[in-house]
């Protein structure tokens, strides 16, 4: 290498960055003991910021374009060294990339459960999780605010902080929303939106825009849950002596289709009746009384033997069985 290729070589002409990494947020162009040739080229791309720094000040910012350095498009780097018009000679300067595009799909979490106070079932514990998206929205604030003289700076390097401002207002809006915890599944969409109005602050502080903030899951203690299981469980089976009445009917079914059966089988069926009766005025059943037990089953026992015996036919013991049952 000449002389002359080595003094040219000092001197940068091209300044731009491309990056594929998807986390980095701030790349500081190499250009430590490199001057840079007035008349450069500056390549800035979409979704890109290029921030110049003179002797630790911030100086001029630069959006998406293709610029030729002149003390013409830097004028705040211009005053800060007193160049004038003319000015042509190379000058120092650190150049910092910001990527503004949407870092997407950030995951935020509960690390410890919050305590609720729900109107229905009392102090409750909940975690939660879910995503958000933001983008550098003023590269200036940013650098000054955040990044400083990093040369790197990447999307773990502010997690931390945007996480605690993310659980702290999460925490709060839960709290002052007062819904039910057994409706908040159907709430996740409205708190997110208010979540993300209440946070722009928050991030604004950074030079950042919170552009999406998604709730994907409010879970309770697993003790809790199994509790609202069987609570749904008793729900279903609704009125209790109306249940005993159906298992009844089942279970005479059942026998009046087992050939081997006869009276012993309506003695069965009728103590199965007494049980079920049992369990209707133990769960608070009211109404009419119902037909002695032990003489249901009896009644239904001889009927199933006249029609072993041929006595009857099957629609006539269809018939009178009915009967009987309607009597439960």
């Amino acid at each position: 290498m000449g002389l002359f290729d080595f003094i040219k070589g000092e001197f940068i002409d091209v300044i731009e960055w491309t990056d594929d990494s998807h986390n980095t947020l701030v790349f500081r162009f190499p250009v430590r003991d490199h001057a840079i040739k007035m008349g450069a080229q500056l390549t800035v791309r979409e979704g890109q910021a290029a921030v110049f720094i003179n002797e630790g000040q911030l100086a001029d910012v630069f959006t998406p374009g293709r610029y030729e350095l002149s003390t013409a498009n830097m004028p705040i780097l211009t005053k800060l060294n007193s160049w004038s018009m003319g000015f042509e000679s190379p000058f120092k300067a650190e150049v910092y990339f910001v990527d503004t595009t949407l870092f997407t799909d950030q995951k935020w979490g509960t690390q410890n459960p919050i305590t609720l106070r729900d109107p229905e079932i009392g102090p409750v514990r909940v975690r939660a999780f879910g995503s958000y998206a933001y983008r550098v929205t003023d590269p200036a604030r940013f650098m000054q605010e955040v990044v400083g003289t990093d040369g790197r700076f990447t999307t773990d390097d502010i997690r931390g902080q945007l996480r605690s401002h993310v659980i702290s207002s999460f925490t709060d809006s839960l709290g002052e929303a007062k819904v039910p915890v057994l409706d908040l599944a159907s709430k996740y969409k409205e708190l997110g939106a208010g979540l993300a109005d209440s946070m722009k602050g928050d991030f604004d502080t950074y030079g950042l825009g919170l552009e999406v903030f998604l709730i994907e899951n409010i879970s309770l203690p697993p003790e809790v849950s199994a509790m609202l299981d069987k609570r749904s469980s008793m729900g279903i089976l609704g009125d209790m002596g109306k249940f005993t009445q159906f298992q009844a009917a089942q279970a005479i079914e059942k026998a009046a289709s087992n050939p081997g059966g006869g009276a012993a089988d309506g003695m069965g069926l009728g103590a199965g009746l007494a049980m079920g009766q049992a369990m209707a005025a133990a769960m608070g059943g009211q109404g009419q009384a119902a037909a002695p037990a032990n003489d249901l089953g009896a009644r239904l026992g001889k009927l199933k033997s006249l029609l072993e015996q041929g006595l009857i036919e099957q629609a006539d013991f269809d018939k009178r069985k009915a009967e009987i049952l309607s009597e439960i």
